[in-house]
């Protein structure tokens, strides 16, 4: 039996040049209405995290949630998936330094930017800032992680930077630090008290 995973890797494929024959069945089989397009890994684990904690099914629902491998991607997955390709609705995440280029890749794809929810700096920042740095020190503390982020700490380049600021870069340091985290923070949240950029974003799915 296909299920979304089975989708969201067609598109992956097409992305990179491949051909998008089988996408175009998957998502007439599986009902994909909206595709939810993320710049990474981390914000696809904070999204399903807070769907599922909700109580939604996304891909039950038809929405397929699309990590990008990089905001420069957006032109293309946009064009793939929207208004020149699949014809999905398309909605997201965007990092307000993105903000430009996403406006100019989805304007090229035909498809409306007022359905991309802005994060500030990006959604950890979004997340550090809903739980406060107290209670994310108090997670790196239980996952672990207090001994290298002791050692982060004592670099001379974080003097002087807010414990925001630190904790937002110590979760970049290491590769699939941010993948983790971007679930552990969500799991960590009061399930009405999420970030207003990623509430909005599973409000309006």
């Amino acid at each position: 039996m296909v299920d979304m995973s089975a989708f969201r890797d067609e598109i992956g494929r097409w992305a990179a040049g491949g051909p998008g024959d089988a996408a175009r069945e998957l998502a007439v089989a599986l009902g994909v209405r909206t595709a939810v397009l993320l710049e990474g890994p981390s914000d696809f684990a904070a999204v399903e995290t807070l769907a599922a904690r909700r109580g939604r099914d996304l891909a039950a629902e038809g929405v397929c949630v699309v990590p990008m491998g990089g905001a420069m991607n957006i032109a293309r997955y946009a064009a793939l998936l929207g208004p020149p390709g699949l014809g999905l609705r398309l909605t997201g995440l965007c990092d307000e330094g993105e903000r430009g280029f996403y406006d100019r890749g989805l304007k090229w794809a035909g498809a409306p930017p007022g359905d991309f929810f802005v994060c500030v700096a990006d959604l950890e920042d979004e997340l550090i800032r809903a739980l406060g740095p107290e209670r994310v020190e108090e997670i790196i503390r239980t996952e672990g992680d207090l001994r290298p982020w002791q050692t982060f700490l004592n670099q001379p380049a974080q003097d002087g930077r807010s414990r925001q600021r630190q904790l937002r870069r110590f979760l970049g340091t290491k590769k699939g630090r941010k993948i983790r985290y971007g679930h552990l923070l969500v799991e960590a949240l009061d399930t009405g008290r999420a970030p207003g950029p990623l509430d909005d974003l599973l409000t309006s799915l």
